[in-house]
């Protein structure tokens, strides 16, 4: 799964309830909170996100009106998740572009290739340990053995899990945001098995040339991959 940390870091004094929603909203729509689980406790959560617990209860509150969130009280109580990732389909798929805007879907899906690009190639030159490779090799793992109702959340947790690995929040936080601006429209992609078995190859080669402490290969490999994600997208809408 996503990393919490990727998404749950320390908001800005000025805006201090919005960006709370930003973050805990980026949290469910990229799964490191999934469907029916619990937002970590209110204690930890506050520390995580560097706010006081007024305005996390405040921002709980909201996503709780707004549909996202499930507040129960007792013992087993806490914010538990109520969001599902919109259905595949062509029409969900048009709304999506719809509501963003062809100028920013062209603009979103350039600075998701710059950054994932970017985070391959770093995590590639880097001497990994046993148990960084361990765990991109788990997660390539885990997607491979994705149901259709698990795939484009184990996937985000494939991709973000090279950012990462590299070591940088602020890299990690760009590919969250990256994969966050686009993940309506991934979500919207009807599932398509010949394309399953396509981005499993090329999943397979990012990891490769990351293991093989290749640079090049690895923009490359990640290159490729979002091509032909871009493709598939203006395939549907054409």
């Amino acid at each position: 799964m996503v990393n919490p940390l990727t998404v749950l870091r320390p908001v800005r004094a000025g805006n201090a309830f919005e960006e709370t929603v930003e973050r805990l909203l980026q949290a469910i729509k990229l799964g490191a909170v999934g469907p029916g689980e619990k937002l970590p406790p209110e204690r930890e959560l506050a520390a995580l996100l560097g706010i006081s617990r007024v305005t996390l209860r405040e921002a709980i509150r909201a996503l709780q009106d707004a549909g996202f969130l499930d507040v129960r009280r007792g013992r087993y109580g806490g914010a538990f998740v109520t969001y599902v990732p919109p259905r595949p389909g062509t029409g969900a798929l048009r709304r999506a572009v719809t509501d963003m805007g062809t100028a920013d879907l062209s603009d979103a899906l350039t600075f998701r290739m710059a950054v994932e690009c970017g985070a391959a190639e770093v995590l590639a030159a880097t001497e990994l340990t046993a148990a960084q490779r361990a765990t991109l090799r788990t997660r390539l793992d885990e997607l491979n053995a994705a149901g259709p109702g698990d795939y484009r959340r184990l996937d985000t947790a494939f991709h973000l899990c090279i950012a990462e690995l590299t070591g940088s929040s602020l890299l990690a936080a760009a590919c969250a945001d990256a994969r966050l601006r686009v993940g309506d429209l991934l979500n919207a992609i009807p599932m398509l098995q010949v394309n399953i078995e396509h981005a499993a190859a090329q999943h397979e080669a990012i990891v490769t040339a990351i293991f093989a402490g290749d640079p090049g290969a690895a923009r490359r490999a990640v290159s490729e991959h979002l091509e032909g994600t871009a493709a598939l997208l203006r395939g549907f809408l054409s």
